[in-house]
């Protein structure tokens, strides 16, 4: 169907309806004077003409009863073979389309009763058929054939439409779920920003002011210095918060103000932040240093942030060392701490706590590895492996 005319469709159905059945009595009609015209011996032609116009007038009601609709038009094709003119797919038109519209509309089973009770019904008229009585092709097989014809083109029609709807609908629900998994993956990245954020400048900030508390008598000048580093730790964590909230504002708000996400360039700050609460950090590069992606970037810091964060609330050590090998396709990242009497069964094993999980996740994101747990000769290991090549940035982040 043409676009004009799907529109002609929309705004005039009456019109449409009407002009549909005055081609289908049109047709219809055609097929009774061809007959008459043809039969030997000229059947009666003004009754096959109100019979043929009255099946076509029940074709309104097709799609609201379809059941009653296929046994008038029927009986109405019967009555124009008993008149005897020859049933052809021209004086059937009415009947054809009562059927494809039971087949539509109809349950499949109870639409090919009807069909097959429709056919027996033309083949047992074309049995009484003086005429043609010896041409059995004409008078059974070809009423019967159009009948089942019509049949399976609208149970086809059908089966399209339900599975183009099925199609319809699993799309929809695919776009749901993506939608879904795309709303969780962002509360996941955002929950381990914050988890990263607050985690680690709050086990600093408790650690500076512990170290600050214990040199308050001792060595009051050293504890004012502590003490202001921990209101510069504290004004960094407010910092980073605000950026990592304002990413949930972006459709609405710039980002004027916010701090850029940090990375490795920033690792000598964060050595220097771990000092002041008492945690000695050594970092060792091997290979040649090369220029990451902002999102990998990102996910190597916030690893080693996390990790000198468990050791410094974990780790009964004082010191830490961490390594950055780069090869020409993978960042290797390792954070070790000495252990010291600390019993084991008191450090926190793989899989525990939302940092250890926060890791995992950052490093999968990126196509790499991670593992952690305790040293064979003690202490606790954190390493993981990063592809330079990898371009998911923003999963990473």
């Amino acid at each position: 169907m043409s676009t004009s005319r799907q529109r002609l469709t929309a705004r005039r159905p009456p019109v449409t309806e009407g002009v549909t059945l005055g081609l289908l009595f049109a047709v219809a009609a055609g097929g009774c004077l061809l007959s008459y015209w043809v039969t030997p011996g000229p059947p009666l032609l003004w009754p096959a003409l109100l019979l043929c116009a009255l099946a076509c007038a029940a074709l309104p009601w097709r799609r609201s009863h379809p059941l009653p609709v296929l046994a008038l038009t029927t009986l109405s094709i019967v009555g124009v073979s008993a008149l005897g003119h020859l049933v052809t797919a021209l004086p059937m038109a009415p009947l054809m389309a009562a059927q494809y519209s039971v087949s539509l509309r109809v349950h499949r089973r109870t639409a090919w009763t009807g069909a097959l009770a429709a056919t027996a019904a033309m083949v047992v008229a074309g049995l009484f058929h003086s005429g043609f009585r010896h041409e059995w092709v004409i008078s059974l097989v070809n009423p019967g054939a159009w009948v089942l014809l019509s049949a399976a083109l609208g149970s086809y029609v059908r089966v399209r439409r339900d599975y183009a709807a099925a199609r319809a609908e699993h799309t929809a629900r695919e776009r749901e779920e993506e939608a879904r998994h795309r709303v969780v993956q962002e509360r996941m990245r955002i929950a381990r920003e914050l988890h990263d954020v607050v985690a680690h400048h709050l086990a600093l900030a408790n650690a500076q002011a512990g170290t600050a508390a214990h040199l308050a008598r001792a060595d009051p000048e050293k504890a004012y210095e502590i003490l202001g580093k921990l209101s510069e730790t504290t004004a960094a964590a407010l910092r980073e918060l605000k950026s990592t909230v304002g990413l949930l504002r972006q459709d609405t708000d710039t980002d004027d103000g916010l701090a850029p996400a940090p990375g490795l360039d920033r690792l000598p700050d964060l050595v220097a932040a771990c000092a002041t609460a008492g945690l000695d950090v050594t970092v060792a590069v091997e290979g040649q240093p090369q220029p990451l992606p902002p999102g990998l970037d990102l996910t190597a810091y916030r690893i080693i942030q996390e990790a000198l964060t468990n050791v410094t609330k974990h780790a009964a050590s004082r010191t830490a060392r961490v390594r950055l090998a780069y090869d020409p396709h993978l960042l290797r990242l390792t954070v070790t701490d000495a252990g010291g009497a600390l019993p084991q069964a008191d450090r926190p094993g793989p899989g525990h706590g939302f940092g250890l999980l926060g890791m995992r996740e950052r490093a999968v994101a990126t196509g790499g590895t991670f593992r952690a747990g305790p040293r064979p000769g003690g202490g606790f290991e954190v390493a993981c492996t990063l592809p330079l090549d990898s371009h998911d940035e923003s999963t990473a982040s």
